[in-house]
């Protein structure tokens, strides 16, 4: 089955740091473009960071450009959102995401999420 597990989420102090992990199961990990989401209460989800199958390429919402890095370990089939300097602004549930292009159909995949908060 395709699995993505997301992990790392927790409570931090605004300026504080953590690391997520999307642990990636049941389909082929470096054939696909990993990004991550967010939902805040009462928000629509919003994607915060997106890289490309190959790595080569990354994109940020501007809300968490220069704060946030998004990178994929393709050995150990997970992807991680590194969050520094992290803001209030920042608590959402985070939601790890999988697509790719397959004969003009997209394939697309979502992890559980898991919850930020950052309060002091």
């Amino acid at each position: 089955q395709v699995q993505l597990v997301e992990s790392g989420g927790g409570l931090v102090q605004p300026g504080g740091s953590l690391r997520l992990s999307c642990a990636a199961s049941g389909f082929t990990f470096r054939s696909y473009a990993m990004s991550w989401y967010r939902q805040a209460p009462g928000k629509e989800r919003e994607l915060v960071a997106g890289i490309t199958s190959a790595g080569g390429s990354t994109n940020y919402a501007d809300s968490v450009k220069g704060r946030f890095t998004i990178s994929g370990d393709n050995a150990k089939k997970t992807a991680y959102l590194q969050m520094n300097s992290l803001k209030a602004e920042d608590t959402a549930v985070y939601y790890c995401n999988a697509n790719t292009i397959w004969s003009g159909v997209r394939l697309e995949y979502w992890g559980q999420g898991t919850q930020v908060t950052v309060s002091s």
